[in-house]
């Protein structure tokens, strides 16, 4: 069975689980739903099934401003409760996070952000290229999704490798920090400025 985004998307607004998370668990699952949601539980995720309905209504809103005062940054990162909000370690990640926003440039917070004609614009360059570079026709496709997936690493926040640790993507980081402090935490909004910058 095919692993489909809205699929994907079903498992993660079920579960407030992350969509790396959900995919994985899918593809085990060969596509089942409820088989899914069972991988899930067993790997230590269940606490946040049962957030699913519970409103996110407590966060923090984090700025930070470059040295050169050329760069700065507003991050807003919520949760269920003001406990979670306040502890040490969600307090350190937004505040990293922000600082991941001046140094990575992210355009969006995820894949599903991205506009359908800034995806399909992007996908004919990519394929102009895979064309001129002499690739044939049946792998060009196969070379499009590959580079359209670096397009969203480069470009979506919680694609993008961890500044502070390279080896791990911010929306791993996440998922991590929700396990820790057995809540669901959504990046809900950022806005960079950057001095010449439109």
């Amino acid at each position: 069975m095919e692993i489909t985004l809205d699929l994907i998307k079903k498992l993660r607004e079920e579960t407030g689980i992350g969509i790396m998370e959900c995919k994985k668990a899918l593809i085990e699952a060969g596509g089942d739903l409820e088989k899914a949601k069972k991988i899930l539980r067993e790997k230590g995720l269940e606490f946040l099934a049962s957030q699913g309905g519970r409103e996110m209504k407590e966060g923090r809103v984090e700025a930070y401003i470059h040295h050169s005062g050329k760069v700065g940054v507003l991050v807003e990162v919520d949760t269920v409760t003001d406990f979670a909000a306040n502890s040490r370690e969600f307090r350190e990640f937004v505040k990293n996070l922000a600082m991941h926003i001046a140094a990575a440039k992210p355009r969006w917070i995820s894949p599903e952000d991205v506009p359908q004609e800034v995806i399909e614009e992007e996908k004919e360059i990519l394929r102009a290229q895979a064309e001129r570079e002499g690739k044939p026709p049946h792998i060009v496709e196969k070379i499009v999704e590959g580079r359209l997936r670096k397009f969203f690493e480069e470009n979506c926040l919680l694609k993008q490798p961890y500044v502070k640790d390279p080896s791990v993507t911010v929306e791993e980081v996440l998922g991590e920090l929700g396990r820790k402090i057995s809540e669901q935490i959504v990046i809900k909004r950022f806005a960079r400025f950057e001095v010449g910058e439109a």
